[in-house]
This record gives structure tokens, sequence and C-alpha cells, in this order.
């Protein structure tokens, strides 16, 4: 997994309440087990008219935001289904960060395994945020997440909150497997020893 440490880049508003991970990516491209090769079809009933062809006024197809980093969205994102294909799809699209005021906690918690950073901050904040986010591609936001701070693009600091062991593993850039690797020294002494003490085991 990537590290998160700071990210620059253009933020893409999408005011929508309720996106759930349906919306984000829809139970027919479930068929993969593959962390790659989904941003395509990232919001794919939003993005694509039945035909396939892209939807003008869809937030993600408009030339500013095309290369978006971060998603400013309304509150309760990510509810629905816990699939992991959701910030599968949304990290492979590019977005690194999704500021809202609220998450569904199972989609929240995956962000983080997958290198996605989520910052819940009030709604007011988060308006603030979504006007300078549509301002388009020359209003770029810095997310520091080792000072914990957000900087629009006029320079007003934002700070946030974060889990200090969630943001170990994003500064880290460790996954569920990177933490179990990280102890693999002392599993190999334990096997080691285990071995020694019983060899008929």
């Amino acid at each position: 997994m990537d590290k998160f440490e700071k990210l620059t880049g253009i933020a893409a508003p999408m005011p929508m309440i309720n996106i759930d991970t349906d919306m984000i990516i829809p139970k027919l491209f479930l068929k993969t087990i593959k962390r790659s090769g989904l941003g395509v079809n990232l919001f794919d009933e939003m993005r694509y008219d039945d035909d396939g062809n892209e939807r003008p006024d869809f937030v993600l197809n408009k030339p500013q935001y095309r290369d978006a980093e971060i998603l400013v969205a309304g509150d309760n994102f990510g509810c629905g289904s816990s699939r992991e294909h959701a910030p599968w799809a949304i990290g492979d699209f590019g977005i690194r960060c999704i500021i809202a005021p609220s998450f569904a906690d199972i989609f929240y918690n995956n962000c983080f395994k997958n290198g996605i950073l989520p910052i819940a901050l009030p709604q007011e904040t988060v308006d603030l945020l979504m006007k300078d986010a549509g301002k388009g591609a020359n209003a770029r936001m810095d997310i520091d997440l080792e000072a914990q701070t957000i900087t629009t693009s006029d320079g007003e600091v934002i700070r946030f909150e974060v889990d200090a062991f969630k943001k170990h593993c994003l500064l880290e850039g460790l996954d569920d497997i990177g933490l179990t690797l990280e102890k693999a020294a002392t599993v190999d002494a334990f096997e080691a020893k285990a071995s020694a003490e019983r060899p008929w085991v």
C-alpha cells in the first residue's frame, strides 16, 4: 500500500447525501478480486448513459475534474453494503482523500486499509470546502496527514481529527498484511523456538 503523507490535488465537489456503495461501484462489477481496473466503473450509473457514453454534466466527466485526487461529498458517504470494491474503485480512479460530514463505519475503515484518507468534518466546514472545490482545476487543496491539516486554495487552514493508529498505518503504508509482516521476525523466532522444543509437532 502506498504511503499517505501529503497530498496536493484538485478537489471535486459532489454534494449528494447518502452516496451508497452500489452508487460507488454497482454490483455487476463485483466479479473480480483484483484491486485494479475498477476505476473506469467508479460511479458508473452516474458517469455513463445506457449506451456507455459519458454524461457531460457529471462532475468527474468535466475536464477540470478528470484528474481529481480529493472528493468533497455529502453526509453519510459510503453507506449501504460493506463491499471493499468501493474503496478499490475510488483508489483506482486516483482519489486519495474523501471529505464529508460523516461516513458509514465499514466504508470508513475500509478506506484506511486501502490507502485512502477519509476526513469527517462539520457540515459548515464541508460547505466551505465544497465551495472551494467548485472553483475547478486551478483551485488545489493541500492535505497534510502528519499535521492533520487541510489548506484551501485561498490559504485557509482547517484542522481535522484522525485516529492515531489509523494515521500511523497510512503514514507508513501499512494494510493488514503489512502490519502482520512488521511482526515477521517475532513470528519466525516463535516458530523456530517451538520447532526446537517440540520437534514432533
